[in-house]
């Protein structure tokens, strides 16, 4: 195999190609995929994999279908070879329903963010159990989000999601934050640092008498425009 053969379809001895990501599917599932696979004899959803080297394959998505033609015990099965780049891998993962795709809290769109919260809270057993996609998508439009090195400021919003329901975001979301500007006047943003990281905002700036003010008053003195 070459360069010429990646987008093709090939059929390859099982035993060239060696398991990719692990599918969640359950047992059952695969078990009885198996058994119509053992009646068939063909994959007719072909399994995505990559060359390694002579004769050797690796499975880069479509897991599902790999574990069924193993436990089938097909001793040839159909797939398509792709290139090794990381994108490949991650579109053919997302488009074979391996993984979940995520979407980059620091410019998503309304859209993007309701569509990612409404998948949340619509799965089994989820944290996110009484939350309003319609609040809680605009309220994390409207914050200075694209500042944010952790997802912890979502829980300031006041939309139902706590610190222990954070770990339900991170399936969907992840971060690129811009840099801090110099000078931050933000009010949502500025409160999400601690009473300590104010007050050394407000020594840059060269203001007076913040060292005995609480975190809300300092947030008040930082946030005027000198």
């Amino acid at each position: 195999m070459g360069l010429s053969d990646i987008g093709n379809l090939v059929r390859l001895p099982l035993d060239e190609i060696e398991p990719g990501p692990q599918t969640e599917a359950h047992d059952y599932l695969i078990q009885e995929a198996s058994n119509l696979l053992q009646a068939s004899q063909r994959n007719w959803i072909p399994i995505v994999v990559k060359e390694t080297g002579v004769d050797e394959y690796e499975v880069v998505a479509n897991s599902f279908v790999y574990e069924a033609v193993l436990e089938a015990g097909l001793e040839k099965v159909w797939c398509i070879i792709a290139d090794d780049s990381p994108d490949t891998a991650l579109v053919s993962s997302v488009l074979a329903n391996d993984v979940v795709p995520k979407v980059n809290l620091s410019t998503a769109t309304h859209k993007q963010i309701a569509n990612a919260i409404d998948y949340l809270i619509k799965q089994p057993g989820t944290l996110l159990k009484g939350v309003s996609v319609t609040t809680a998508a605009a309220r994390i439009e409207d914050a200075p989000r694209k500042y944010w090195q952790t997802l912890e400021p979502v829980t300031k919003l006041k939309c139902r999601i706590s610190k222990s329901k954070l770990k339900e975001l991170r399936k969907v979301f992840y971060l690129e934050p811009e840099p801090l500007p110099d000078v931050i006047t933000d009010t949502t943003l500025l409160d999400t640092f601690t009473a300590t990281e104010l007050k050394k905002m407000a020594k840059k700036r060269g203001l007076k008498g913040y060292s005995s003010l609480k975190k809300s008053d300092l947030i008040k003195r930082l946030s005027q425009v000198e």
